[in-house]
């Protein structure tokens, strides 16, 4: 059985190193809302369960990383405002972030990150 997740904080690992401030939105309420309303992200938000987003109403660019269920990276996008991301079937988790910061922190396609909650 699959890891049960709840709205937080915590911090997402990535291999070489890096970690980062992690905001988890595990309820539906949370997964929704997500990024909308914000100008700017403070480190990443962890979407769970999900397979795709969509940049409706959101006033930045994002970059977008669908993991699998082992939270192996299988894409990363960059979306700018008033998109829809097309559904990834392999996808469980969808990590969103300012644009440009996941190619900094190492977070691409085959990476496998760890969150700690």
């Amino acid at each position: 059985m699959g890891r049960q997740w709840r709205d937080g904080h915590g911090t997402l690992a990535v291999p070489g190193g890096v970690t980062v401030a992690l905001e988890v939105a595990a309820s539906y309420r949370a997964r929704t809302k997500g990024l909308l309303g914000r100008d700017s992200v403070d480190g990443v938000m962890l979407l769970t369960p999900a397979n795709s987003v969509h940049t409706f109403r959101m006033r930045i660019p994002i970059d977008v990383a669908y993991l699998d269920r082992r939270l192996r990276v299988i894409a990363v996008r960059t979306m700018k405002p008033g998109r829809l991301g097309r559904p990834r079937l392999r996808s469980r988790h969808v990590l969103e972030a300012e644009a440009g910061a996941m190619a900094g922190w190492g977070i691409r396609v085959g990476v496998q990150v760890r969150v700690s909650v």
